[in-house]
């Protein structure tokens, strides 16, 4: 046994390194400020029965909450090195419908970010991890992916009440609920790993296999518990390329619980016959998760 001395000195030199190991840049914070939800009454969005009294609390505004992704085949800037994601589908965004299914958009025009660089705003905020998370999974088409997130943003974030610049209190710094938007895009679309589910239940991309719609959809139903949107392209709807989850949302759409509903909008895809292409070698990319 060691002396006590040496002990002492052994885990004051070993807490020493737990807390040098453990330190981080200052990064400044994007959360809002939730202090006044704790003693709320708890209500899904769409579902309560009385009236919320904090839009920063509850999903008042779009509170029918739409994940969505695409299945894209190129970019179009395969040589500016702008790839898709291997083994993955591509974030499209996470749109605030209203209950009855209509939505609103773009509906704060100070906020509207369709011509600023929106890379700078996450980098601002020191977010280089955010960033390239965005870069792999978040891929536009023929355009820079940051045209589509600052779009995203300015269409649908600013049409979600809890997102609005008064929610983050007096601490608010500028852009902060734009980083925060994009954080919440990808945490909610890691809960819905498209490409694994579909591939687990023998739906795999392919150039010569067409597939049934509801095969396709009884892969995501048996995953999800829920009946999600499956958008086709082509004029006989036989080209699968795009998929809607759609929730009620406990609390706010940063933090709160999602629960997967069916889809409120009927498949625009043909009922036989579903094309889920391939990509081509050259369009996709190994990234992290």
């Amino acid at each position: 046994m060691l002396p006590l001395v040496t002990l002492a000195s052994v885990l004051a030199a070993s807490a020493s390194a737990r807390a040098e190991s453990t330190q981080a840049p200052y990064l400044t914070p994007t959360y809002p400020n939730i202090a006044a939800c704790v003693d709320l009454p708890l209500q899904y969005s769409c579902e309560n029965t009385t009236a919320f009294t904090n839009a920063c609390c509850n999903v008042v505004e779009g509170g029918l909450v739409l994940q969505t992704q695409f299945w894209d085949t190129y970019t179009g800037l395969e040589d500016e090195g702008q790839l898709l994601p291997y083994g993955s589908w591509g974030i499209h965004g996470l749109w605030p419908d209203n209950c009855d299914g209509s939505y609103s958009q773009y509906c704060d025009a100070t906020r509207d970010y369709t011509g600023p660089n929106v890379t700078s705003f996450i980098n601002d905020f020191g977010r280089t991890d955010l960033l390239d998370y965005m870069n792999n999974f978040w891929i536009n088409q023929g355009a820079p992916n940051d045209d589509f997130w600052a779009h995203e943003f300015s269409k649908h974030a600013t049409c979600t009440s809890t997102f609005d610049v008064a929610c983050y209190g007096p601490d608010y710094v500028e852009h902060m609920e734009v980083v925060n938007f994009y954080e919440t895009v990808t945490k909610v679309f890691q809960m819905y790993p498209t490409y694994n589910m579909l591939a687990a239940a023998g739906i795999l991309p392919s150039n010569t296999t067409t597939y049934t719609l509801a095969e396709i959809t009884n892969a995501l139903v048996s995953q999800t518990g829920a009946v999600p949107y499956l958008g086709c392209s082509g004029s006989d709807g036989t080209v699968l390329d795009e998929v809607w989850y759609f929730h009620h949302v406990l609390g706010t759409e940063q933090y709160g619980h999602f629960k997967t509903i069916n889809s409120t909008t009927a498949s625009s895809c043909a009922s036989t016959g579903v094309w889920y292409y391939e990509r081509t070698n050259t369009s996709e990319r190994l990234v992290k998760y």
